[in-house]
């Protein structure tokens, strides 16, 4: 297995503006979710563009194009400048297109046609959104829980004090019936209760995959439902309602990328804060300068950070260098088996970042590799993350940054971002929690969600 070549997005952006200096052209795209909400990014073009170089600026826009909707969401895209860039970006979001995976994907999300338009660039509207600060509690007995795809995690508060904190194994994406979700879920839910004494004020949760409200969107926890059992989807993505009527106590949930960002806030008190959990698959989420979470979905496992069509690919969506394939168990068992590591071909991707943890103790050279090329990865998607969200602090966690590997991970990013641009690195501080907190602090910070008023 080869590794192909890194061909970072933001160099290509950089050398575009550079070559599009006191020109006025550009391409401006813009993507409407729920709500009127609106994320919208422009890409400026020298006047001329040799034909030649056609093709990799029409790549560039459209990875562009692709990484605004799975960082904010949509169903309507909109994008001006010249027909032979726009109109084939704009085609491929066709329910036939290159992006049909996308197309299919946010169509079930909003349930609603995604329509891509060409508009003059007036008729392209500029970014809207809403911003709702979440404030911790820490009154009451409550009960935090965080569910990825290989375990979750629960724990139960008194006061603000953790009295229980415990990781659940479980296979929910294997699992063609709802109801093992919600038997584990529940099951769990009662052994944090019960360490609470019976009294149970409030629940909060974090969650893989993407939510509408408590609902859950397309989702890998219950990908195996939506594919061999869709005639129980509803019930599925009714989970989290289905929990909140059997407790009768106030309930919130989000993404866990979301809970990464307010853990972060939480635990380090600050804002402006990007949030980059490494499980499964690759988790994001956003608070803003001022605290506030932006209704953004910030599905960054889909989003682009790589330009090489080479690239390792997603097994789910099948687009390459998107971000599942660079910070998650995903990327490291791909980088593992690229630097030579064997791995038994039942052996589950757990057991895989497992073994290559191990390796990194022993520091065995190959697994020293996979850690300072997803700290090389990572310093680019700072800089390149950074052209779409406003954050000064990059918060990384999840199982991937465990042990001493996680260590070198982020000294590697700290100096690659130091070596892309000075300036960010100076703006920028990228930081892990705790070992203690990068494991159970999601499931810590989601009970602190809910109010009691």
């Amino acid at each position: 297995m080869n590794l192909a070549p890194f061909q970072s997005p933001l160099a290509a952006l950089n050398d575009l503006r550079a070559a599009a200096r006191g020109s006025k052209d550009k391409v401006a795209l813009a993507w409407e979710r729920e709500d009127g909400n609106v994320c919208r990014f422009d890409v400026p073009l020298p006047s001329r563009i040799a034909p030649k170089a056609l093709p990799e600026v029409r790549h560039l826009v459209e990875r562009v194009a692709k990484f605004v909707l799975w960082g904010a969401g949509g169903w309507r895209l909109r994008i001006a400048g010249p027909d032979a860039i726009v109109r084939p970006v704009a085609k491929a979001y066709a329910k036939k297109g290159a992006r049909a995976f996308d197309v299919g994907f946010f169509t079930d999300l909003y349930a609603r046609p995604l329509v891509a338009e060409v508009v003059p660039l007036a008729k392209v509207p500029h970014t809207k959104e809403r911003r709702v600060v979440v404030k911790n509690n820490t009154d009451g007995n409550r009960i935090g829980f965080d569910l990825g795809a290989s375990d979750f995690k629960i724990s139960a508060l008194k006061r603000g004090r953790v009295v229980f904190s415990k990781e659940f194994p479980w296979d929910p994406r294997n699992q063609p019936d709802p109801e093992y979700h919600y038997q584990r879920l529940t099951a769990g839910l009662k052994e944090a209760a019960a360490a609470l004494g019976g009294r149970v004020d409030a629940i909060g949760g974090s969650t893989a995959g993407t939510l509408v409200g408590k609902r859950l969107g397309p989702a890998s926890l219950i990908r195996a439902v939506l594919e061999r059992a869709p005639e129980k989807k509803a019930v599925a993505r009714g989970l989290f309602e289905r929990i909140e009527a059997d407790w009768k106590v106030p309930f919130e949930v989000f993404n866990d990328g979301d809970v990464t960002a307010l853990a972060g806030a939480i635990a380090m008190k600050r804002t402006g804060i990007l949030g980059i959990a490494m499980g499964s698959s690759e988790a994001a989420g956003y608070i803003d300068p001022n605290g506030a979470l932006t209704g953004r979905i910030s599905e960054l496992a889909f989003a682009p950070v790589d330009l090489n069509p080479a690239a390792a690919r997603d097994e789910w969506s099948g687009d390459a260098g998107v971000g599942a394939m660079y910070f998650s168990q995903q990327a490291t068992n791909h980088l593992a088996q690229c630097f030579g590591m064997k791995f038994p071909k039942d052996m589950k991707l757990p057991e895989r970042l497992k073994a290559v943890q191990a390796a990194m103790e022993r520091r065995e050279e190959a697994a020293l590799k996979v850690y300072l090329m997803v700290g090389r990865y990572l310093a680019n998607a700072a800089a390149w993350y950074h052209e779409f969200y406003d954050f000064s602090n990059l918060m990384i966690l999840g199982r991937v940054t465990s042990g001493f590997g996680g260590d070198i991970l982020l000294q590697t990013a700290r100096m690659g971002l130091e070596a892309i641009s000075p300036t960010l690195a100076e703006k920028i501080d990228i930081f892990m929690p705790d070992e203690k907190a990068r494991r159970l602090g999601q499931s810590v910070a989601a009970a602190q969600i809910p109010s009691l008023s």
